[in-house]
């Protein structure tokens, strides 16, 4: 009887712990079931910042595809451009190159004629056109001519020449 006595106190002192035991393993449960608020609003603002760098990454790459467009765009058009700008180049020169031919066939017009005929010829063109025939001219046939140019012409011709232009 002693025993069972014993066992009875020890019973009756085990109660209440063990109720404190089955309460606490019953609110640790309910916790992993429903976790406190400030898990779950820690999650909830976790995925709110994962849905807004998704939304941001997914801006960027379409603004780095539209910028991608834009950059084929800009390098066509700059290829376009560097044809064009060797089209004009080109004729340009064909042109500088035509214009010098033709230069030089009055030139050759003008060495065959009299100093003085010549020079009356000269007077009358435009002053430029003087000039340009004056640079292309070889030292032997300006020397000729330069007394039957109007000196102003002539001072104009001396100016541009030692200027370098």
């Amino acid at each position: 009887m002693k025993k069972l006595i014993g066992v009875l106190v020890l019973v009756v002192l085990a109660l209440p712990l063990l109720w404190n035991e089955r309460q606490m393993f019953t609110a640790q449960a309910a916790e992993v079931k429903n976790p406190p608020r400030n898990m779950s609003s820690e999650s909830a603002a976790l995925e709110a910042k994962r849905q807004q760098l998704a939304q941001k990454e997914a801006a960027l790459a379409a603004k780095e595809a539209a910028l991608n467009q834009l950059s084929a765009k800009l390098d066509a058009r700059v290829a376009e451009l560097n044809a064009a700008k060797k089209g004009i180049e080109e004729s340009l020169t064909a042109k500088k190159k035509q214009d010098d031919e033709r230069y030089k066939k009055m030139i050759k017009i003008y060495k065959g004629l009299k100093p003085e005929e010549a020079g009356t010829l000269l007077n009358k063109l435009d002053e430029k056109m003087v000039i340009q025939m004056l640079n292309q001219m070889d030292q032997k046939t300006a020397v000729k001519l330069i007394p039957f140019i109007n000196q102003p012409r002539v001072l104009e011709w001396t100016r541009l020449n030692l200027a370098g232009n």
